[in-house]
């Protein structure tokens, strides 16, 4: 009996370190993704955040929003973020704030969620996805779009900051 109960014990201990894994593993990412986007922001002077390499292309600061705006939908969408909306005129810093803002917002929503409501169903545009998979598009829409304004850096001479990744 005693055997059965400490492996009971060592399993239910396996299986709780388990379930924290992928949201651990996000969060630290998601909170690494925040800052490089926040230095990148930062490096923008607010004067070309209204720049576009071409006409067909979002501003600097358009990315910034749209990155923003994203990160609100997917976090009060399938994970119950507590996200305020923006305020009709963002100054650089005031925008800096608000996605700052929306990251830990995500950040503490997804940190709610057990590893079995990530392997849960839910309906999406592009068709039935996992809340996992809604994680993995969370970060890979960062990124997209973060990599687009490193070139608006560049193409403005201006030193991008240094890629934290891990």
């Amino acid at each position: 009996m005693k055997g059965t109960l400490l492996v009971c014990a060592l399993l239910m201990l396996t299986l709780s370190q388990a379930q924290s894994f992928s949201v651990v593993t996000f969060t630290e990412k998601w909170e690494n993704s925040k800052n490089y986007l926040l230095e990148i922001a930062q490096s923008m002077p607010e004067e070309n955040y209204d720049y576009k390499p071409t006409e067909r292309e979002m501003s600097f600061k358009e990315q910034l929003i749209h990155i923003q705006q994203n990160m609100n939908w997917l976090g009060k969408t399938y994970f119950n973020a507590e996200i305020e909306e923006n305020p009709e005129k963002l100054t650089k810093q005031k925008l800096i704030e608000v996605i700052a803002q929306s990251f830990d917002a995500v950040k503490i929503a997804v940190l709610k969620t057990s590893e079995e409501e990530l392997h849960k169903k839910v309906d999406f545009f592009a068709g039935e996805k996992t809340k996992l998979q809604i994680l993995n598009l969370l970060q890979d829409h960062v990124t997209h779009h973060r990599g687009q304004i490193i070139v608006y850096l560049n193409l403005n001479h201006i030193k991008p900051p240094k890629y934290v990744g891990w």
